[in-house]
C-alpha cells in the first residue's frame, strides 16, 4: 500500500501500538523553555526521575527574555526565576542551554534549524504549540503539554493517537507582495481555525516548491492556528541544502547515510488521504486579519464581511468586531495603526528583515508608530549586519532590538497598551494576546513595513511598484 511522507515517518517511530488507544511514539528532538520545563523538572525530580537522553534535549531562552539590554540582570522576578531554574535543571541534567548572552540563544523554532538539530524524518516535540515549524524539514514536529514534557524527559516517548491525513495543495506562481505568510493565512481562512483538528497536514504544490526554507518554516509554523496537529512539507534538494554544514548536522559518512534515507522521504504516487484540498495560487493576495482569531482574515483590499454572509454564531462575530473596534463592511485600507512588530518565530527570520528592509529603504517610520523589529536569534542579528539591514533600519527610523519572543505573547516588558492597534508578524491575534485590551492585525513583513511608513493599513504593492 502506498504510503504518504507523514506514514512514512510516524510508523518508524511506533515502539508500541495499544489496541484502540495511543501509539507509545519514539521521540528524535526535544526542545525545552524557561515558561513549560520547570514544572516538568519538579515532577521528574519528585519521582527520583533522571533525563534519560539529556543529549536529545535542547534548552534555549526564549519567551520570558527582554529584548533590550539583555547584558544586565532581568528585572521581573517570575521570568527571572524561570530563566535560571532553566539554566539550573539543564546544567543538573547535562542539556545543551543557551541562554541569555550566549552566541546561539534565540527564539526555540529558530534556533533548531539554523543549528542543524531539525532534521528531515525526525520527530520532534517542544512545551510549545508552533512546534509544527519544524515540519518544514519533512519532520513531524508538535506542540505538547508540561506533563508530556516530563514525559518525554524521563522516557524518551510520548503516548499519542495518529493523526488523520491531509494535504494541501497550492498551484500556480504567486503574484506580487504575496509572501509564505500571506498563503499561511489564506489557507486558514478557507479552513477556519478548526477545519484541520485532528489532521496532520502535508503542504504540496508549486508554491510550496518554490518557497524559501524559511517561507515553508513560516507555512508550517501556523499549522497549528486551523486546529492541525501539525504540518510538514517533503524535504528535497533545498533542504539538503540549507542543512548542509551547520554546526549540528551529520557529516562526512554519516550525512551520506543520511541523505540516503531523506531521498525516501516523499508521498508516494497512489497514496489516500482522508482529506485534499486545492488552492489557486492566483487567488492570493497581500492579507490582513480583522478579528480576534488567525481564521478571521481578507486581502487586505477587501472589505470586512458582513456577519450574516458568515458560517457560524453571528453574536461571537460581532463581539469580535466590537473589541476590535471595527464595523461590517469596513475597508482595513486605510486604518491608522499605533504599534509595528516584527518578529517571532512566525517572521523573525532574515528573509523577514530583508523583505521588511525592502520596503523601508529610503523611506521613513510615521512618526507616531512604535515599531519593535525583533530578531529570532542571534544569528539572524549577525546577517542583518552583515548584509547592511541594520543601517536601512536606522536610517529608516526604526531600531533593531535583540532576539526573544518579544510582542508575540507579551510576556516581557513589549506589550502593546490597552486600546492601541498594531500590526504584527506573529501567529495568533487572540484578545489581549499582545497585552491586555491590545488589538492586533496579523500580516506579512511587508504590510507590516508599508504600514510602519505609512502609518495606516497599506497594501505592500503600492510601494513595490
Amino acid at each position: 500500500m502506498a504510503k504518504t511522507l507523514f506514514d512514512k515517518v510516524w510508523d518508524s517511530h511506533v515502539v508500541r501500538s495499544i489496541k484502540d488507544g495511543p501509539d507509545v511514539f519514539f521521540i528524535d528532538r526535544h526542545f525545552i523553555h524557561e515558561v513549560t520545563s520547570p514544572v516538568a523538572f519538579l515532577g521528574l525530580e519528585s519521582r527520583n526521575n533522571a533525563v534519560l537522553y539529556p543529549e536529545r534535549t535542547f534548552a534555549t531562552a526564549d519567551h520570558n527574555t527582554p529584548t533590550i539590554n539583555q547584558h544586565l540582570p532581568v528585572e521581573d522576578p517570575l521570568s527571572a526565576n524561570q530563566l535560571n531554574a532553566l539554566e539550573s535543571n539543564a546544567k543538573k541534567h547535562g542539556i545543551s542551554h543557551w541562554g541569555l548572552g550566549d552566541k546561539n540563544n534565540g527564539i526555540v523554532h529558530v534556533v533548531g534549524p539554523e543549528n542543524g538539530i531539525t532534521l528531515p524524518g525526525a520527530t520532534i516535540v517542544c512545551g510549545d504549540s508552533h512546534t509544527s515549524t519544524h515540519g518544514a524539514f519533512g519532520a513531524i514536529a508538535f506542540g505538547i503539554g508540561t506533563s508530556e514534557v516530563e514525559m518525554v524527559l524521563s522516557t524518551q516517548c510520548i503516548m499519542q493517537p495518529k493523526p488523520k491525513k491531509m494535504r494541501i495543495n497550492v498551484v500556480g506562481k504567486l503574484g506580487l507582495g504575496v509572501t509564505p505568510k500571506d498563503v499561511a493565512l489564506y489557507i486558514i481562512a478557507k479552513q477556519t481555525t478548526s477545519g484541520a483538528t485532528g489532521y496532520f497536514v502535508e503542504y504540496a504544490g508549486e508554491v510550496f516548491e518554490d518557497m524559501s526554507m524559511e517561507g515553508r518554516m513560516t507555512v508550517c509554523n501556523l499549522s497549528i492556528e486551523m486546529g492541525a496537529r501539525g504540518g510538514m512539507i517533503a524535504p528535497d534538494a533545498k533542504t539538503f541544502e540549507y542543512l548542509k554544514g551547520r554546526s549540528q548536522t551529520p557529516t562526512g559518512d554519516a550525512w551520506d547515510k543520511a541523505m540516503n534515507y531523506w531521498q525516501t522521504l516523499y508521498t508516494e504516487e497512489d497514496a489516500v488521504f482522508d482529506q485534499e484540498f486545492t488552492y489557486q495560487a492566483s487567488d492570493i493576495e497581500p492579507m490582513i486579519t480583522y478579528g480576534t482569531n488567525p481564521g478571521m482574515g481578507m486581502g487586505v483590499t477587501k472589505s470586512i464581511p458582513i456577519a450574516e454572509s458568515l458560517k457560524g454564531g453571528v453574536e461571537t462575530y460581532k463581539k469580535s468586531l466590537g473589541y476590535m473596534s471595527f464595523n461590517e463592511g469596513d475597508s482595513m485600507i486605510g486604518k491608522p495603526i499605533d504599534f509595528v512588530f516584527l518578529g517571532s518565530c512566525t517572521n523573525g527570520r532574515i528573509e523577514d528583515f530583508r523583505g521588511f528592509c525592502s520596503i523601508v529603504e529610503g523611506r521613513q517610520k510615521a512618526a507616531h508608530v512604535t515599531a519593535w523589529l525583533v530578531p529570532g536569534s542571534h544569528k539572524v542579528v549577525d546577517q542583518i549586519k552583515e548584509e547592511g539591514l541594520d543601517k536601512i533600519i536606522t536610517d529608516a527610523g526604526f531600531v533593531l532590538r535583540e532576539p526573544g519572543c518579544s510582542a508575540c505573547l507579551a510576556m516581557n516588558d513589549d506589550k502593546i497598551p490597552a486600546g492601541k492597534l498594531s500590526v504584527s508578524t506573529s501567529n495568533r491575534n487572540f484578545e489581549g494576546r499582545q497585552g491586555p485590551g491590545s488589538r492586533t492585525l496579523l500580516a506579512s513583513p511587508l504590510v507590516a513595513a508599508a504600514s510602519a511608513v505609512q502609518g495606516v493599513v497599506t497594501d505592500p504593492r503600492t510601494l513595490l511598484v
